[in-house]
């Protein structure tokens, strides 16, 4: 953790309740939440950002969040998954239907949400927080629409860090925020096939490939968003070979003759973080916290839920006096989405390690019991207990796998 410094220059700006930094899903999230509540809000977003992301929403993120359906750009029926031996499964979304988002578009809208409520917006990226002679926290920013690229300054009762993997807030604020893992992840946005072409490509189908020249660790994916499409892969090993990946996945299904709109890589948490605040005046939410799911990658929805909760713990704070409060955002979010975290954690360790585990993989979902509670898990972001004789199945399947016992 970076050393604090004493600031004593001149601040000009007055003092904003919060400063949010990052306006991805879960800064904008806080800010409009916070807004709503009547607080000084400043969400300070650096311009032209857009992070490697499949796009993929579940129905409960419009229910929770008051977002419009409107803002979809495809609705997926099937997810398919292949093999490191190239055997195919199809598991059909049943009754619902999984959203997918193109992030600019989407991303802008909550921006925009939180502007109307009464958040102040502004371009800039984060340089450093220190603190006033007083002991209030300094924001100092590089104005992003300053052509000399001046620097700024903002003071705040509270600030939340919510500038993604890697973040300058959390590793300057946050003991332990520099030994969280990530894995580095790649895609390129693509024009969309038209319908009768030859590629290996369905608009209403996302594909998620097992295999391990595309991925050793993770998986690669072909997401499409309606007039666009996502093509990435993901990976823990450092050096490997990501674009190359992405080229071969193209070139195998005929996806190499469509137009490349943008091509974009960052780092992405695989693990919640120990600890979101410093336990005076600063709280992590959304990727600085490290909350994407394990296994799938899923970050939007657990984003804008961290989010949620780091705007409640501030205003808890702010109203109270008592920071102590602000270790109330991820105590919240573990309470009510720890269990299916450390689940996945589990899975992605054991199962993706080798091609021979990633093949009984993909065969246990075949079966139907894992199709259908995997599915009503991830609508309806818990695990499901209705069917305890489907988890004794599953169970019993997964022991034969395990033993050899059954075929992949």
């Amino acid at each position: 953790m970076s050393q604090m410094h004493e600031q004593s220059s001149s601040v000009t700006d007055p003092m904003y309740d919060v400063v949010v930094v990052g306006g991805g899903p879960a800064g904008a999230t806080a800010a409009h939440e916070l807004a709503l509540k009547g607080r000084r809000v400043l969400l300070l977003d650096r311009a032209g950002r857009t992070k490697p992301c499949g796009g993929a929403v579940p129905p409960q993120l419009l229910r929770d969040f008051d977002v419009p359906e409107s803002l979809l750009v495809a609705h997926i029926d099937t997810a398919r998954i292949i093999s490191p031996k190239s055997r195919r499964v199809d598991i059909p979304v049943g009754d619902g239907f999984v959203g997918m988002v193109a992030r600019d578009v989407f991303d802008e809208w909550l921006r925009t949400r939180a502007a109307n409520a009464g958040a102040e917006r502004r371009t800039g990226t984060f340089t450093q927080f220190t603190r006033g002679e007083d002991g209030v926290a300094v924001i100092s920013y590089t104005d992003g629409k300053s052509r000399s690229g001046e620097v700024r300054q903002v003071r705040a009762r509270m600030v939340v860090g919510a500038d993604g993997a890697l973040s300058p807030v959390a590793r300057q604020c946050v003991p332990g925020a520099h030994k969280a893992r990530h894995v580095f992840a790649y895609h390129e946005i693509v024009k969309s096939p038209e319908s009768d072409s030859s590629a290996d490509f369905g608009a209403a189908r996302c594909d998620v490939y097992y295999q391990a020249p595309l991925s050793p660790d993770f998986y690669a994916w072909v997401f499409p968003h309606g007039k666009t499409t996502s093509i990435g892969t993901g990976t823990l090993q450092k050096g490997f070979g990501l674009k190359e990946a992405v080229a071969k996945r193209r070139q195998d299904t005929g996806l190499d003759r469509v137009e490349t709109i943008r091509r974009e890589g960052a780092p992405i948490p695989i693990k919640p973080l120990p600890r979101w605040d410093n336990g005076k005046d600063v709280v992590l939410a959304g990727d600085a916290a490290g909350v994407v799911a394990p296994a799938s990658g899923e970050g939007i929805f657990y984003a804008m839920t961290g989010g949620r909760f780091a705007a409640r713990a501030v205003e808890e704070a702010l109203a109270t006096g008592n920071p102590k409060a602000l270790a109330n955002a991820r105590r919240s979010f573990m309470r009510l989405h720890g269990q299916v975290f450390w689940v996945l954690d589990i899975m992605q360790s054991f199962w993706y390690n080798s091609d021979n585990r990633r093949e009984r993989f993909v065969a246990i979902c075949r079966d139907k019991d894992v199709q259908k509670l995997t599915f009503d898990g991830y609508m309806n972001k818990q695990l499901v207990k209705a069917k305890p004789l489907a988890h004794v199945r599953i169970f019993f399947k997964n022991l034969a796998h395990l033993t050899g016992l059954a075929t992949a």
